[in-house]
């Protein structure tokens, strides 16, 4: 899209539900809510993730700074190596280029909100470890 962002309301309902193809990269699936390919915005890319009970999002890392907001579940957030136990109403900033993952420990769906500072999510170049 081009053209000057402008306001833009959704809802994960109205965005298809993407998956990596590989189960290396874990079991996470995610709707992309905001990114300049699909929506008339351009300075951030976010969406809704969505980890299922036992489900992963294994070690990565992409240059990109990252925020989570948990908005149900519970799980284990390991950054460069410090595991911390998250949940809902948890707040998260994770560094650019930091090894990340998020384990789901709970019995429910763990769904988050996240958020990338640059504008079309397909920027992100996730590096995953072996």
């Amino acid at each position: 899209m081009t053209g000057a962002s402008q306001t833009v309301i959704t809802r994960a309902e109205e965005r298809p539900r993407e998956a990596w193809d590989d189960p290396a990269k874990g079991s996470v699936a995610w709707h992309t809510l905001f990114s300049a390919d699909i929506t008339p915005t351009d300075s951030l890319s976010a969406g809704i993730a969505i980890l299922p009970p036992g489900g992963t999002n294994p070690p990565h890392r992409h240059a990109e700074a990252e925020l989570y907001f948990i908005l149900e579940g519970n799980g284990v957030l390991t950054v460069d190596g410090l595991e911390s136990p998250v949940g809902k109403g948890a707040a998260i900033f994770i560094p650019g280029q930091a090894w990340h993952s998020l384990r789901n420990e709970g019995d429910a769906e763990l769904r988050l909100f996240y958020v990338f500072p640059t504008g079309r999510f397909s920027d992100v170049i996730y590096e995953f470890s072996d």
